[in-house]
């Protein structure tokens, strides 16, 4: 589903990524860990289009995907993509189900958005029905302001749902919340990979979280890839190789 090719990323100087080569498919939950500089956020945000990346290629369904292309092209091949960090980009003053209808708008087409559409009634039902996926149906009214952190994080994965993303990238999602919450927040991601047939690519401090809800695991040490297994408990000899 997505392909990375000697993907290299600089900050001045200094290398962050070198040559990361990667191929994931739909469906899986990938974990990303690493120490500290490893330079697992920066892939998560290369590969989420957040930031540019100076050499390699990002295939997405055969398409070579490069930041320089117009922006009107970048709007289009990024509307299978969402990314979602440790502090969701929500509007605090709109309800959880304004937030997620309005994640549907990416999928409208541009004359659509051009023309002032609006969302029709199968759209409100869907929207309603991606809360209800994440366990928030009966709050599906309650305003953003209002809620937990980790309920925030459930509705930015339902707007993520509602516009149509079959890629959610996620960069330390679970890091402000509690235990409990960070649970429910990585059992929803697993069940949409495992239901939904969604790709979901997330970073993870905590290396037994993603020991228990990744199907597999991708480990960074000086902007390589020095380890990548199926979802298990690792070894010591391989967490010996990311820290």
């Amino acid at each position: 589903m997505l392909t990375v090719r000697k993907l290299v990323k600089k900050y001045g100087d200094a290398v962050v990524l070198n040559g990361i080569d990667l191929h994931v498919e739909s469906g899986q939950f990938v974990a990303i860990v690493g120490g500290s500089g490893s330079g697992k956020s920066t892939l998560v945000r290369c590969l989420g289009l957040k930031e540019q990346w100076d050499e390699g290629n990002l295939l997405y369904k055969g398409v070579n995907y490069e930041m320089n292309q117009s922006w009107f092209t970048r709007w289009k091949l990024s509307k299978d993509w969402a990314f979602i960090d440790s502090s969701p980009q929500l509007n605090g003053k709109q309800t959880a189900f304004r937030n997620v209808i309005s994640g549907r708008f990416r999928q409208f087409s541009f004359w659509r958005l051009l023309l002032g559409g609006k969302p029709s009634e199968d759209e409100y039902t869907r929207a309603m029905d991606f809360l209800q996926k994440v366990g928030l149906l009966d709050q599906a009214f309650q305003k953003i302001d209002t809620m937990s952190g980790g309920e925030k994080q459930r509705v930015a994965i339902a707007r993520a749902l509602g516009r149509g993303a079959r890629i959610i990238i996620a960069d330390d999602p679970v890091s402000n919340l509690d235990p409990h919450s960070a649970e429910r927040v990585l059992e929803d991601l697993k069940q949409l990979c495992k239901h939904e047939n969604i790709l979901v690519i997330c970073v993870f401090q905590n290396i037994e979280m993603a020991e228990k809800y990744s199907s597999r695991i991708i480990g960074l040490d000086n902007g390589k890839i020095a380890l990548d297994v199926s979802g298990r408990r690792l070894t010591s000899a391989e967490k010996h190789k990311i820290q």
